[in-house]
């Protein structure tokens, strides 16, 4: 009698190996395993907190101060009222920045930030005049910004004076009421900006009486009809080529400078 066949064979194989094995099945985390990752993360969270907030160990001992010049680092920290022995990380820089400015308005930009373990930096940068005006025997200095910020009892080496001299009832009365004080002062500042480095330290004084009619007055009794502020660059560069042209006229008049002039020796 004949043997099985070959697909018989492979028939009877088959079915004694059973079905194929299906996709494999994820296991489950069991239950404790997730209460256990949840209660060490709940104890690292609330460690965190206390380390930032409780703990001894991150709180503020020292405030250090940079870029003063006018101002002493003594003057910013006072001012600052950091909260010494606070949290570090509670600390409201937004709110030292704010007294900073209000306190000290020669200070321009500031920056607080922590220096972590135990540290808040103060870096400051203090406005610089460009431009002072006398008032009751003392002299108010004012930025590049037109903004007036301090106070103080000798004018500055080398800083010219502004003098505005439109008033209500005069000629620039109508200048000044069109522009007001504030915005010939700023006219004033940049002119002062566009005076030529070579003549930066003999100006003496910046006259405003209008808009388009401020002046200047240099050392050894020079004057300069600026005009307005417009083109300021380009009248720096005349006054500069017409003074070497006229080196011994006492009078220049650039509030043109496509068409200068000079009077006087």
């Amino acid at each position: 009698m004949a043997g099985p066949t070959t697909a018989e064979r492979g028939e009877r194989q088959q079915e004694s190996a059973g079905p194929p094995p299906g996709p494999r099945r994820l296991r489950v985390p069991r239950v404790r395993t997730i209460i256990i990752l949840a209660v060490a993360a709940v104890l690292l969270l609330a460690g965190s907190v206390w380390v930032l907030y409780g703990s001894q160990w991150l709180r503020v001992e020292r405030v250090s101060v940079s870029g003063t010049d006018v101002l002493t680092p003594q003057q910013v920290r006072e001012a600052a009222d950091v909260p010494v022995g606070s949290p570090l990380i509670s600390v409201d820089t937004a709110a030292i920045e704010a007294r900073l400015r209000s306190k000290l308005p020669r200070i321009d930009v500031v920056d607080v930030v922590r220096s972590w373990p135990h540290g808040i930096g103060l870096k400051v940068v203090e406005r610089t005049p460009v431009l002072i005006v006398e008032k009751g025997g003392k002299f108010v200095e004012v930025d590049g910004d037109g903004v007036r910020f301090a106070t103080v009892p000798q004018a500055p080496k080398g800083i010219p004076a502004l003098e505005l001299t439109a008033s209500s009832s005069g000629p620039g009365a109508a200048s000044l009421r069109r522009f007001g004080e504030d915005r010939l002062v700023r006219e004033a500042v940049r002119v002062a900006g566009d005076i030529p480095a070579v003549l930066a330290k003999s100006t003496r004084t910046v006259k405003v009486r209008s808009y388009d009619d401020i002046s200047l007055e240099l050392s050894g009794g020079r004057t300069v009809d600026w005009g307005s502020s417009e083109k300021g660059a380009a009248k720096g560069r005349t006054l500069t080529a017409l003074m070497k042209a006229a080196s011994g006229a006492r009078h220049f008049d650039v509030s043109v400078p496509t068409a200068p002039a000079s009077s006087g020796s």
